[in-house]
């Protein structure tokens, strides 16, 4: 069974990370690089190969429908979007950057070229939901079934110990102890909206290829931080787009991939994948290191790059002893699993001002333009 994860990963997953890199026009020797520690991230291997789920067939889809929209065709990547929310529902975290490009491309044309094309991209994710959802609509108790499974809300607020502001919120104030779980949801919807705006209503003014990459980033973390039943494997969803940064931040990218493969340590702990976080991260912070220049910065900035990597770095390595060998308190038999996670989402959120900053100071390139001319024209 386990072959048949690898055979996802072979037929689906490897050649989109090679063609979207490839796409990017950044030569062959940057491609190479790119593709092999986007390859080697441990986060994504440890929990498809380790946990055993299939989440490169979901990522590989998110990414081809990446791959076509950069190259213009927005048909295709609709249909790649819709079969990606459609095999799991958890790449709603990607839905609206997907909606405000398009939109917003739409909105560009200057003539009725873009009202056409809006009834199309309509007609084409219709179409492909109708497609998905053809065997369950024999009768509306199995779509109810469905609808049910797809959104948990019984489940509660998170999973287990998961990085996000919740459950680290939880150490000061026990949402569950003072509001009824209906108020919670509506909490969090709103919360999760309110964090959505800024970014998404950035990219529907000003769509460009690579304003919708990071907006696609700081959708998934919101969704990732703010949103309610969130499990700890999750943070892949981010991670991968974060990993197609590389060229850009790869200080950035490795750190998010170290961090976000430590976030799930509970989970692999669990999982008796101990030995296997520990070298896979280690081979990926080494290979990080070999292929990059991770410090872009010079002076007192550099300075506190260093800093700040190495003391994040140091904190993971303290927390996954600790977790190891050191036994916890009768009374606080979850002391580590909670260290880990808020000590994460202060991360994480620290991820979310970088690259929302990114986006908002990000100007057009000429690759951008020239697919933005395809589009509305």
């Amino acid at each position: 069974m386990r072959y048949t994860v690898l055979f996802a990963d072979v037929v689906l997953f490897f050649p989109v990370i090679f063609l979207i890199f490839k796409q990017m026009k950044i030569g062959e020797t940057q491609m190479i690089k790119a593709s092999m520690l986007t390859l080697m991230y441990p986060g994504l291997i440890l929990i498809d190969h380790g946990h055993f789920q299939y989440n490169c067939i979901s990522l590989g889809l998110i990414l081809f429908g990446i791959l076509f929209l950069s190259q213009g065709c927005d048909l295709l990547g609709s249909i790649a979007f819709c079969l990606a929310l459609n095999y799991k529902q958890m790449e709603l975290y990607h839905a609206l950057p997907f909606f405000c490009f398009l939109l917003g491309i739409c909105f560009r044309s200057q003539n009725q070229n873009g009202f056409f094309r809006l009834i199309k991209i309509g007609l084409a994710v219709i179409a492909t939901f109708v497609l998905c959802w053809l065997p369950f609509l024999s009768s509306v108790e199995s779509a109810i079934q469905v609808l049910h499974r797809l959104f948990p809300f019984a489940r509660g607020l998170y999973e287990d110990k998961v990085a996000n502001f919740w459950c680290t919120l939880s150490l000061v104030i026990k949402l569950k102890n003072i509001l009824t779980t209906e108020h919670i949801i509506l909490l969090c919807l709103v919360s999760t909206l309110v964090m959505l705006l800024p970014s998404s209503l950035d990219l529907l003014i000003r769509p460009s290829i690579q304003r919708f990459k990071l907006a696609l980033i700081n959708s998934s973390l919101v969704f990732f931080l703010f949103s309610f039943q969130v499990h700890e494997k999750s943070i892949l969803i981010p991670a991968i787009v974060v990993c197609l940064q590389i060229n850009k931040d790869p200080f950035w990218c490795v750190w998010f991939g170290i961090l976000s493969t430590f976030s799930m340590l509970p989970l692999l702990i669990k999982d008796g994948l101990t030995t296997a976080f520990i070298g896979s991260t280690l081979l990926y912070l080494i290979l990080s290191l070999s292929l990059y220049d991770l410090v872009q910065y010079t002076g007192w900035r550099k300075s506190l790059q260093k800093l700040l990597f190495l003391v994040s770095l140091l904190g993971m390595a303290v927390l996954t002893i600790g977790s190891l060998t050191v036994k916890p308190p009768v009374h606080l038999p979850d002391l580590f699993p909670v260290l880990v996670s808020a000590y994460s989402c202060v991360h994480f959120v620290l991820f979310l001002v970088y690259f929302h900053y990114r986006q908002f100071t990000l100007e057009n390139d000429k690759q951008d333009e020239v697919v933005l001319k395809k589009k509305v024209s």
